[in-house]
């Protein structure tokens, strides 16, 4: 059955207008609601007692579950932002942010205009609740009621989002940092409406540092700008965290100094992997294995991408060109990753250039001579390792920008343990 049957078949059961039904669920789909939950969630928005409760519940904020149905809630708004969605082949506007009370916070997104800003105490009420990220998040419709009070609540949380770099997290929004721009590239992507010009680098502060990339280039973002980024979100790409400016966005210029922090957070395998992508992360392990397709490569001149015997998966036959990479896998026994070398670290490594892998391979009359010799030098050592760890559904990766075998005393470290175990 398509969206359209569904949405006639549940406006019928409802005595819904139905191209009412047919935009709410729409909307639920395009944010990958499965259609089972999206039509139950309706019947409770419109009050079909088959669909749950016939009107919303006054809850706390902390009790609010996926699988709330419609709520009516107070709490103070934490954050406020605009940002322009494509929906149903237009852009609308919606706005984001996130709302708390004594008991938590939850992510809210407003589909009318309710003129939300920071600082605000609301009830809302009849707002429908869905999954988002595995979280419960508020949606705010036409059917949504807003009523500001003038005594103030007190939650346990900052106003305004205010945020260090290392603070951000995939899905934020509405967050409010102040940046040194480290890199920063002019491009021109395919984007929803043809060819977009974008910037794309790296801002840092003095918790660390993390890519960005602007969607409406604006003059004030250049490298070395010292900037007040108002209204940014973020969202994951490649597997790490992404600062996004939107047209929304205030861009103001400092007139001050950030120091930015040189130093990337230290921890174990196990924790950086279960807290998903880290953009600048330092690791420490035994490396186990050096993995099949290491040493001496060939990737497609095309897309970049690794080819065997001439064949990339995207374009086919081609004329390799040669490149060194290397792939291991790095345990400290709380958690494994696959650390991945470039050329210049494999180099490093190896003990040699390009030309020299090659001459090695013709002499032996085998590429895969000198991933041996890489395998002999490093397997069974401890390395200290930073760079950009990505976590999907095929494991997770270190993109290294720096290794080094570790140089710390055993004993002393044993030691340190055993007093951190005593203590």
């Amino acid at each position: 059955m398509d969206l359209d049957s569904h949405a006639e078949e549940l406006a019928s059961d409802l005595g819904v207008d139905n191209e009412e039904v047919k935009a709410d669920l729409q909307n639920l789909v395009t944010y990958s609601v499965p259609i089972d939950e999206a039509k139950q969630s309706l019947r409770r928005k419109y009050g079909d007692g088959d669909g749950g409760s016939s009107g919303p519940t006054t809850k706390s904020i902390g009790e609010i579950d996926p699988d709330a149905g419609n709520v009516s809630v107070t709490g103070v708004v934490l954050t406020a932002g605009k940002r322009s969605i494509r929906y149903q082949g237009d852009d609308h506007e919606i706005v984001e942010g996130e709302l708390a009370d004594e008991t938590g916070r939850i992510d809210f997104t407003a589909w009318e205009d309710f003129g939300l800003e920071a600082g605000q105490t609301l009830t809302v009420g009849n707002a429908g609740v869905r999954e988002w990220n595995g979280q419960p998040e508020l949606n705010l419709g036409e059917h949504t009621s807003i009523t500001e009070s003038d005594d103030a609540l007190d939650v346990p949380y900052e106003i305004g989002g205010e945020a260090s770099l290392t603070d951000l997290e995939t899905g934020d929004r509405a967050a409010t940092v102040e940046v040194v721009v480290l890199e920063c590239e002019r491009r021109t992507i395919d984007g929803r409406d043809g060819e977009t010009e974008i910037l794309s680098g790296v801002l840092g502060d003095e918790s660390g540092r993390l890519p960005f990339t602007c969607w409406d280039p604006r003059p004030e973002i250049e490298p070395d700008a010292t900037l007040r980024l108002e209204n940014v979100y973020v969202r994951e790409f490649r597997g790490v965290p992404e600062v996004n400016v939107s047209e929304y966005t205030t861009v103001d210029v400092l007139d001050a100094e950030i120091e930015v922090g040189t130093d990337a957070p230290s921890m174990t395998i196990g924790e950086a992997v279960s807290g998903g992508g880290v953009y600048d992360v330092e690791l420490s392990g035994n490396l186990i294995e050096v993995r099949d397709g290491s040493g001496l490569i060939q990737r497609c001149p095309e897309c970049g991408r690794v080819v065997q015997k001439n064949q990339c998966r995207t374009h086919g036959e081609v004329d390799g060109e040669d490149d060194l990479r290397v792939k291991a896998i790095l345990d400290d026994g709380t958690g494994t990753v696959t650390v991945v070398l470039d050329d210049e670290v494999t180099a490093e490594v190896y003990g040699g250039d390009l030309d020299d892998a090659r001459e090695q391979a013709r002499e032996a009359m085998d590429q895969s001579v000198v991933a041996e010799t890489i395998r002999e030098r490093v397997v069974g050592r401890e390395y200290r390792v930073r760079g950009h760890l990505s976590v999907d559904e095929y494991g997770a990766n270190l993109d290294a920008t720096t290794f080094a075998e570790c140089d710390d005393d055993p004993a002393a470290r044993a030691s340190a343990f055993l007093a951190e175990v005593d203590g």
